[in-house]
């Protein structure tokens, strides 16, 4: 399970960033192309945050649906999977527009 080992880097991030201050609430962005299973960072979250400047804290998961652009057409459109044709003219020439993302986007700090 490698969301463990992401649910510390992000537990070491927002440490880093918080000047020390205690942080009562994280907002972590997890698109769906990110390979991250949103349940799993959930689980591992309090074992992660036990004696640190986070436990305690809430954890807030935005998912961020997949989406892209055709090349050929200019459509956009939602992606489902990766390397999936563009539904209005079939063409593979897909630019991902989101879907990717694994961030943390905000600090709630005491």
């Amino acid at each position: 399970m490698h969301e463990l080992s992401i649910t510390q880097g992000v537990v070491d991030i927002c440490e880093s960033s918080a000047d020390g201050r205690r942080i009562t609430a994280v907002v972590l962005e997890i698109g769906q192309l990110s390979g991250v299973i949103p349940e799993a960072v959930e689980f591992c979250f309090q074992a992660c945050t036990r004696g640190t400047l986070l436990e305690g804290a809430r954890l807030i998961l935005e998912r961020v649906p997949a989406r892209g652009r055709c090349e050929e057409c200019a459509g956009e459109f939602h992606l489902g999977t990766y390397y999936e044709p563009c539904p209005a003219c079939g063409s593979y020439r897909v630019t991902i527009l989101s879907g990717e993302e694994l961030r943390v986007k905000e600090l709630e700090v005491d």
